[in-house]
């Protein structure tokens, strides 16, 4: 993640926190992100992982592409594919790109590249306002979908049920490649 966009989140998350009216003890309340750490995301301090994003996001009822856009400040009918922001997670090395021109509307997009043997899991709370479909472009996906494991390849394309805690995983040698589609429940 370039500074640039690592300040600009953490500006964004502060802002989204006050305009909901939230102390930095009840976003770490509502995403089990301790309070030390909310305040040392804002501040800049350290760069969150995608893990931390995505409860954080969750919390504030919004999802991470949606978090990542704001920071990013896009609000376009049209994206370039060089315009598309990406972030890194500095755990993982995943990289997600925002393919959407506009985030928060009823559909999302989104790219992420899964290094070799790399694992990112999200809570329950990151589901519970949207539905999920993945389609695998390149490589191999084993995603948890609570208890279940779904072993995904190149061109095969997963809907998830009800809200569960989830995982994704790259099992193979190679970087895989999948695209998210998510969409606003009651949309």
């Amino acid at each position: 993640m370039s500074d640039e966009l690592g300040s600009a989140l953490a500006l964004t998350l502060k802002e989204l926190r006050g305009s909901r009216g939230l102390s930095a003890s009840a976003l770490s309340e509502l995403s089990g992100v301790s309070r030390t750490m909310v305040s040392r995301i804002e501040n800049g301090d350290v760069q969150p992982t995608a893990s931390l994003l995505g409860r954080l996001s969750a919390a504030l009822g919004i999802t991470l592409s949606e978090l990542i856009s704001r920071a990013e400040q896009g609000d376009r009918r049209l994206a370039r594919s060089h315009e598309q922001p990406t972030w890194t997670d500095p755990d993982t090395g995943y990289v997600r790109r925002a393919v959407s021109p506009t985030s928060g509307g009823p559909i999302e997009l989104v790219e992420v590249e899964l290094p070799a043997g790399a694992r990112v899991a999200f809570p329950v709370e990151a589901y519970v306002f949207t539905h999920h479909q993945i389609w695998v472009l390149d490589g191999t996906l084993a995603f948890r979908e609570g208890s279940v494991e779904h072993l995904l390849e190149a061109g095969d394309c997963l809907q998830l049920g009800p809200p569960e805690p989830c995982e994704f995983h790259n099992p193979g040698r190679s970087p895989c490649r999948y695209l998210v589609v998510i969409a606003r429940r009651g949309a």
